[in-house]
């Protein structure tokens, strides 16, 4: 039976805690995808530190192309950066922002982007607040709990530009279908990219902007 996220959060030690209480064991994971394959730093205290994740990996294999377009890119909530790394491969005219609350997870970004000038690695309360793009990307903190899910969509889908979008993959049984109905509620034009296993990729476009 699908269940939604949390009203509050789980208590202790949490991936999107600023400072993680666990010990710090560095490891590698590798990132194989069709069009990119290397090897990441990664430590225990951040969001599937052994692994690339299932839920990751099909955004970046099966999410929608970048848009031509698009130069200002976000990976939200990125962990050690797997997505901000597929991001500014792909993109390497573009600016991606890797961004996290995890002091750890943000450490491990910036090494993992080193070798791509044109991405940046910024704990949350360090990006501009006038900051506007064009794509975020993210595999989203749903053990966060729903208000606070829905108040970081919010925040973020109010910095998209006029013709940007957000793309999300999200785990059935956590919730996928009860976000995208609340989606829509917002206003937001949304849609299922696609379904596969347990989890669903949506595309959230900004709102249109009125006409005179």
């Amino acid at each position: 039976m699908a269940t939604d996220a949390p009203d509050t959060p789980p208590t202790g030690s949490q991936y999107f805690a600023r400072e993680p209480d666990v010990a710090s064991a560095r490891a590698t994971v590798p990132l194989v995808l069709p069009d990119l394959t290397t090897e990441l730093v990664t430590d225990r205290g951040v969001f599937a530190h052994d692994r690339l994740d299932v839920g990751t990996r099909l955004l970046l294999i099966d999410g929608p192309p970048l848009r031509p377009a698009s130069t200002r890119l976000v990976d939200l909530g990125c962990g050690y950066g797997p997505i901000a790394v597929a991001l500014a491969h792909r993109a390497p005219t573009a600016q991606v922002w890797a961004v996290d609350v995890n002091r750890r997870a943000v450490e491990l970004a910036r090494e993992n982007l080193r070798p791509y000038p044109n991405a940046t690695a910024l704990l949350a309360d360090e990006l501009p607040s006038d900051l506007v793009v064009d794509e975020v990307w993210s595999n989203p903190p749903i053990r966060i709990g729903k208000r606070a899910l829905h108040e970081l969509l919010v925040s973020w889908h109010a910095r998209l530009e006029p013709g940007g979008r957000m793309v999300l993959v999200v785990q059935k049984h956590l919730g996928a279908d009860s976000l995208h109905r609340w989606c829509e509620s917002q206003g937001w034009p949304s849609r299922r990219h696609r379904a596969r296993a347990t989890f669903r990729i949506l595309e959230i476009d900004a709102v249109p902007e009125a006409t005179p």
